[in-house]
């Protein structure tokens, strides 16, 4: 894999070149992984005087795994989504790479986000908050 050197106009160049090279579901899959890069740490941005609760975001009954992501990043937007890429990452190559099926795919990837926000909210206890 040829790693992007650089930031600026030659990075997003080279961005450019690979998503064009990508079939359809990948180029879904890179952007739904640039989304969820872009967002990680907004929960740590948001200063708040009481912990913030996930946003009821319903599961569609046929969901994709990067629709799942996007969900869960928009119900559990306070979470620091650093703390979150290895096992996203992880369960997103589980599926695209090995074939793991979406449905046991995204049951993890709640119960990632799920027990996350419980860190969140041991954490926020633990301040005080």
């Amino acid at each position: 894999m040829r790693r992007i050197q650089g930031g600026g106009r030659d990075g997003e160049r080279q961005l450019v070149k690979c998503y064009r090279a990508l079939e359809p579901a990948d180029r879904d899959t890179l952007l739904a992984f640039g989304e969820f890069l872009a967002s990680r740490g907004a929960g740590q941005r948001q200063a708040t005087s009481a912990p913030l609760e996930p946003a009821p975001v319903p599961r569609p009954q046929a969901e994709s795994v990067v629709g799942a992501i996007k969900r869960l990043s928009r119900q559990y937007y306070m979470l620091d989504r650093s703390a979150m890429l290895n096992d996203t990452s992880t369960l997103m190559g589980a599926h695209v790479l090995q074939g793991r099926p979406a449905d046991a795919v995204i049951d993890e990837l709640e119960a990632l986000f799920a027990r996350h926000y419980a860190e969140y909210r041991a954490e926020q206890a633990c301040k005080g908050v």
